[in-house]
């Protein structure tokens, strides 16, 4: 159920997270130079996220920069009643990120990167856990990996050939 790239933007309120900024020093012969690289997660909270990573000599342009990224790439997830509908197990890299559906009133239990991408997506009760690497990049890329491969009920009855109310 993967619905990526050219999603209409006219009119969406796109809340923003910055989840990870680096600095990176290159020796040169006067001293160093300083770069940053900005990782931000954009999500509309009604089940559309993206994200993005910007590189700049400043802190607001690599943010600016990825903000603009991760608008371009923004992917529908299936979320029901403020969960996930099934669980799911993501690897990007060595990063592996574990998700769980929870009933209300559990909220969001996660790490800092995979929280910013279910919080924008608008996922209010999740259960979570990084295994592997805990590489701020690639689990955020495995964790939308994750949310993209989620299939809606009705999608999963439509491809078995199912209607809503029959016998499984």
């Amino acid at each position: 159920m993967v619905e990526k790239k050219g999603l209409e933007l006219e009119g969406v309120e796109l809340q923003d997270r910055l989840v990870y900024i680096n600095r990176v020093a290159k020796v040169v012969k006067g001293g160093r130079r300083f770069s940053f690289s900005a990782i931000v997660v954009v999500g509309d909270g009604k089940g559309r996220v993206g994200y993005g990573l910007g590189k700049a000599n400043e802190v607001p342009d690599a943010i600016r920069k990825a903000i603009e990224q991760a608008k371009k790439d923004l992917v529908k997830v299936p979320v029901i009643n403020g969960t996930i509908p099934h669980q799911i197990k993501a690897k990007y890299g060595t990063s592996e990120v574990f998700m769980k559906p929870a009933v209300e009133g559990t909220g969001v239990i996660a790490g800092r990167a995979v929280r910013a991408v279910v919080e924008v997506a608008g996922i209010t009760n999740i259960l979570t856990k990084c295994y592997g690497s805990r590489n701020y990049h690639n689990v955020v890329k495995a964790t939308i990996k994750g949310l993209t491969m989620l299939k809606s009920p009705e999608y999963a009855l439509k491809q078995r050939g199912k209607l809503k109310g029959e016998e499984v």
